[in-house]
This record gives C-alpha cells, sequence and structure tokens, in this order.
C-alpha cells in the first residue's frame, strides 16, 4: 500500500487546495476513517505552526498538541469533525467545525469547552448486565447505563474520564448542522422528520435564519447552542488560503520523495 496522497484524490472535506502541488501527506489509521485529515495539514497548512514535518515532529515531542485532552505523537494522526485541538504553550483551542463549503475547519473556543466533545450517536447495543454501548461518528465507544440515548442524538463526551456529561435528543426542534451535502456548515432547528418507507434514507426539514432547507438524516447533527454566538451565527474559523498551500508544497514534495523511498 502506498503511503503517499494525491492531492487530487483526497477527501472533500479536507482544508487543502487540488491544483497546487501533486502530493500531500496521507493520514494514518485512526478515528474518523477516510475523512480524517492529517495532524501535520492543519498545523502546518492551515494554522501555519510549522514549516515542515521536522518542525511538527519536534512540537509534538514537547506534548504541547492535545487532541481530545490527549497529547498527540503521530503527526499523520486523523483529526475530524468535533475533535479538539488544544496548543498548551499558545493557549489556544479550537474545535473541528465544517465551514459552508463542506471543508473542515478550526473554530476558536474557550478553554472551558475544550474539556468536552461532541459526539453523533450512530450505532446502540445492549449489553449483558443492563448497559449499553454506543458508538460514535469517529468510530469511539462508550458504555453507559442511560438507555434513553438513541441513534442521531448527540452526546458531549469529558475528556478527562469520557463520561457522558450531556445528551442532545434528535427531535423536531433540535439545534443542528448540516456536515455534508450542499448545506453543509448550515445551521438550524429540524422543522420536520420525513421517515421515507423501505431502505431510502430519511429525509430532515430544517429552518435556518435565512432560508428553509432539506437534507438526508445521515448529514444531521444535533448541537449544544454553545456552537453558536450570540447571533445564532456560527462563530470565526480557520482555514487553509491558497497562499498557504503554495507555501507548503516544497514541503509536501520533499516529504512526499522520503516516503516513495521509505516504500522502496
Amino acid at each position: 500500500m502506498t503511503r503517499h496522497q494525491k492531492r487530487l484524490s483526497v477527501p472533500k472535506s479536507w482544508p487543502v487546495e487540488r491544483k497546487t502541488n501533486p502530493y500531500t501527506v496521507k493520514a494514518d489509521a485512526g478515528p474518523h476513517g477516510e475523512s480524517g485529515v492529517p495532524l501535520l495539514v492543519v498545523l502546518r497548512d492551515v494554522l501555519g505552526y510549522a514549516d515542515s514535518r521536522k518542525e511538527t515532529r519536534y512540537a509534538l515531542e514537547q506534548d504541547s498538541v492535545l487532541i481530545n485532552g490527549a497529547p498527540a505523537s503521530d503527526e499523520e494522526r486523523p483529526i475530524g469533525m468535533f475533535d479538539i485541538v488544544e496548543f498548551t504553550e499558545r493557549d489556544e483551542h479550537y474545535r473541528v467545525f465544517p465551514d459552508a463549503g463542506g471543508r473542515l475547519a478550526l473554530t476558536a473556543i474557550d478553554a472551558e469547552s475544550a474539556d468536552s466533545r461532541l459526539g453523533k450517536v450512530v450505532g446502540k447495543t445492549q449489553e449483558t448486565g443492563g448497559e449499553t454501548q454506543l458508538t460514535l461518528h469517529d468510530g469511539a465507544t462508550l458504555r453507559t447505563g442511560d438507555d434513553q440515548i438513541s441513534p442521531n442524538d448527540s452526546v458531549v463526551v469529558s475528556n478527562d474520564d469520557k463520561s457522558i456529561v450531556a445528551h442532545f435528543p434528535y427531535e423536531e426542534g433540535a439545534l443542528v448542522t448540516a456536515v455534508r451535502g450542499s448545506h453543509a456548515g448550515e445551521i438550524g432547528r429540524i422543522d420536520e422528520i420525513q421517515v421515507t418507507p423501505g431502505s431510502s434514507k430519511n429525509n430532515v426539514l430544517i429552518e435556518g435564519d435565512d432560508e428553509r432547507f432539506e437534507t438526508v438524516e445521515d448529514y444531521v447533527v444535533v448541537i449544544d447552542e454553545n456552537f453558536t454566538d450570540d447571533e445564532g451565527e456560527a462563530e470565526p474559523d480557520v482555514t487553509a488560503t491558497d497562499e498557504d498551500e503554495a507555501d507548503a508544497g516544497t514541503d509536501d514534495e520533499a516529504d512526499d520523495v522520503e516516503e516513495v523511498s521509505d516504500d522502496e
């Protein structure tokens, strides 16, 4: 299996430009599946906190970069939707959140908000002994005694002890955001859940600030009120620019040469 990644074939959620240089970093195995963005891309291409893979590795060795409360050690570790990224030396905290185009962006948050992360429940299993096992959108599993939590609900998970500290049911009136599709990044309240007979996906009608839109159930995540500011709009985020991508191009190609050599 190749260890390098062509820019033209990266998932649409990656915050990288596709027509600058041929290659970028390939995400390692981990959370979020193929949609996960390598930590190196976040630090170098999006934030500009490192100029190369070497500088990124050095920063990680200092345990100054935390992902969901734990020090990150692998620059290819996938970062995905609703992850919490913290820089202890800078006292900066970010939540990974889809922007209006569906690409993952970093939304600045305060230290208190960085103590926990949001997860969409995508699976539920009843275990022997009465406990319930929940599977979240990033592949994480949790055990809980609360059998009222259902698939498509959202939970807030403490980064400290991995306990569930809040539960947001998927229901009409719930505040949601679309994370994929043509309405990715838009926020509103569920007006109607349309149950589709057979194997087709259910549709959801959402009342946004500016318009009413429709999307499929799988593209919707129930969110906390804290995800929006006082005016109900998404908080400002940070994404890569064309100039950032061009500046990082030389390092991308150099990293790729190194990876191909390793394969040989």
